[in-house]
């Protein structure tokens, strides 16, 4: 194949994902493998107490909904490959903008495609008997996989997502009607509901289960990187992406109260493989199978999204000349941004095979949050240099809908800050370790 025979620069991408892919994408993205094992530590974190565990469910959805709100009025307004990067260059500068882009490329994207690569060959082990050596062949081989689906065609790897997204959510609604129906947990758990006065402890605790049920519900605003290839995206883009968020809360508290029927709040605090262990208690052990192939489909699906929507924003860094060149080329018969979803997926790759990424994405998850912060607060420079901007959508209670998110976001950062300082530290020093690439790249960009 002669160089530029198959792929050329171009500076958009074909607009083919619709209103249902969208919200697929958004659940799918989200929903790995943090509902099977979270709610165990949430409920151990709010000392058992049921009420306060489900609160910290609702809130932490209401939270991510608030930002999906106001990422709406973003996306809608600017409909661009990026999505967050864009919004962050446009109204930032493009240094903070790199660094989002860095981090992402480095550790957040690709150390969560690594997570879930690795998590799918272990449920798969509890199938099939794996080495260890087997193990880390099969995590290499999903990424290659998802990879070249999205190589193939955005509609190819949008379709795959729909199905598989249709295929874990019927399995886990399924399964927690099942337990729901055949669960005797509530009985005599009374008690156990609500604390009879509040401490501080208990208050800390919330803190912190905040943290893990917002890591369950990372991935909502990945969405937003494919904006640019969205059908009507003035539409389709916020609705999708605000059903979507939507649905995700209404999965999680109808799961949560699925194990909770089925072990009651004890059992819940004490595992750490809630679905199998609740399937297992309520319906068969042999059934609890079923629940490990379920799990499988879930953390491919999600792979699949993230590789779906994160290369959108290496793309359009290349395409500002801050980041490699090639990876902003888009090949001519798929029409995909093919280098850069393979670059991506590379990285995944040697991180999964390595297993740094569990070192990096401790350090680093935090800092997502402020680049979420920092997109979510463009709304305001945005509407204040650009009022005449057509805006199809405007976020609803405006200012308090993104004031809200940002300083959910902020409290985030700043409780890991104070609770883990050394670990914040480390993870701010990875961000930063993105300056000196910038100012690499930054001359090709002027004059």
């Amino acid at each position: 194949m002669a160089q530029g025979e198959d792929l050329h620069s171009t500076a958009t991408l074909p607009r083919t994902l619709g209103l249902r892919d969208l919200i697929m994408l958004t659940v799918g993205s989200v929903i790995g493998s943090g509902i099977f094992i979270v709610p165990g530590a949430v409920l151990r974190q709010v000392d058992g107490f049921v009420l306060p565990a489900l609160l910290v469910w609702l809130v932490g959805g209401i939270l991510s909904l608030l930002g999906a709100l106001t990422y709406g009025e973003l996306g809608a307004m600017k409909p661009a490959a990026g999505g967050l990067y864009v919004y962050i260059r446009d109204c930032f500068g493009r240094f903070p903008a790199f660094l989002f882009g860095w981090t992402l490329f480095f550790v957040i994207s690709s150390g969560a495609v690594a997570t879930l690569s690795v998590a799918f060959s272990a449920y798969l082990g509890e199938i099939v008997s794996l080495t260890p050596l087997m193990a880390k062949v099969i995590a290499i081989l999903m990424i290659a996989v998802v990879t070249a689906v999205n190589v193939r065609g955005t509609r190819a790897s949008a379709n795959l997502q729909n199905w598989t997204t249709a295929i874990k959510v019927i399995g886990i609604l399924v399964m927690s009607a099942a337990l729901l129906w055949l669960g005797r947990g509530f009985t005599g758990s009374g008690a156990a509901l609500w604390p009879a006065q509040f401490s501080g402890s208990l208050a800390s605790g919330f803190g912190l289960a905040m943290i893990g049920v917002l890591w369950a519900y990372e991935g909502w605003q990945f969405v937003a990187y494919s904006a640019g290839e969205t059908q009507n995206a003035q539409r389709n883009f916020p609705l999708g992406l605000v059903l979507g968020t939507a649905a995700l809360v209404v999965i999680y508290m109808i799961t949560n109260l699925g194990y909770l029927a089925a072990l009651g709040p004890s059992g819940v605090a004490t595992s750490d493989r809630l679905a199998a262990t609740a399937v297992a208690t309520v319906i068969s052990p042999a059934a609890a199978k079923l629940v490990a192939v379920m799990i499988l489909i879930s953390i491919f699906s999600a792979a699949n999204g993230i590789m779906l929507t994160s290369p959108r924003v290496y793309y359009a860094m290349a395409a500002d000349g801050l980041f490699f060149h090639r990876l902003a080329e888009v090949h001519t018969r798929f029409q995909t941004p093919a280098f850069a979803i393979i670059a991506g997926a590379v990285w995944s790759a040697v991180l999964a095979a390595t297993g740094t990424f569990e070192q990096l994405l401790t350090y680093v998850v935090f800092i997502g949050w402020i680049f979420y912060a920092l997109a979510a607060a463009s709304i305001f420079v945005y509407r204040r240099r650009m009022p005449d901007a057509i805006r199809p959508y405007r976020v609803p209670f405006y200012p308090l809908t993104p004031l809200l998110f940002i300083i959910a976001a902020a409290f985030l950062v700043m409780n890991t800050i104070a609770t883990q300082p050394a670990r914040a530290a480390v993870g701010l020093g990875i961000v930063l370790l993105g300056a000196p690439a910038y100012f690499i790249w930054r001359p090709r960009t002027q004059g």
